[in-house]
């Protein structure tokens, strides 16, 4: 057993965990936030996608021991109150969700492209939001509706977004 202390969706977090626990089952089972779904266990679907100090990671890989003073945000902590971030609101505005199991890594994947290509001041293209969600899996939208909801989010988020060539 180890002590872990972290920062979840701003709140300072100390818990004494199994040193094999993932952060997904940290997260889940000890602070009970169960937005961060877990889809494969093998880091293929994308579901339980997490920012760890702003950057988008897959949390059924990642040790909760591992993550000693980091910065951890969930889907549960992209929200302001009662008010939609951008990309939430996106994909409720484009049905980019179905049945919702993949929504919230599709969502934090899709924060995390936005905030990186920004930094980079490099365009978001259709073609580099789809090459971007190639690991996260979805079984029931076929993935147009995700992509115009990022693309959508995008242009809220920073107005940056061109249009395919």
């Amino acid at each position: 057993m180890s002590r872990v202390k972290l920062t979840v969706n701003g709140e300072a977090v100390s818990r004494e965990v199994p040193d094999n626990t993932l952060l997904s089952e940290f997260l889940r089972e000890d602070l009970r936030l169960t937005g961060t779904h877990v889809g494969c266990d093998t880091s293929q679907c994308g579901a339980c996608l997490v920012h760890i100090d702003g950057r988008a990671v897959k949390a059924c890989t990642t040790l909760a021991v591992s993550l000693e003073g980091v910065e951890v945000t969930t889907i549960e902590g992209v929200a302001n109150g009662d008010e939609l971030h951008p990309m939430q609101a996106a994909f409720n505005t484009h049905h980019g969700l179905q049945c919702g199991f993949c929504t919230p890594g599709m969502v934090m994947a899709g924060i995390d492209m936005v905030t990186r290509y920004q930094a980079m001041g490099a365009p978001l293209t259709e073609a580099a939001i789809r090459d971007e969600l190639e690991g996260n899996l979805c079984r029931c939208t076929g993935y147009h509706n995700i992509v115009k909801a990022i693309e959508d989010a995008a242009q809220t988020m920073t107005g940056m977004v061109k249009a395919a060539q």
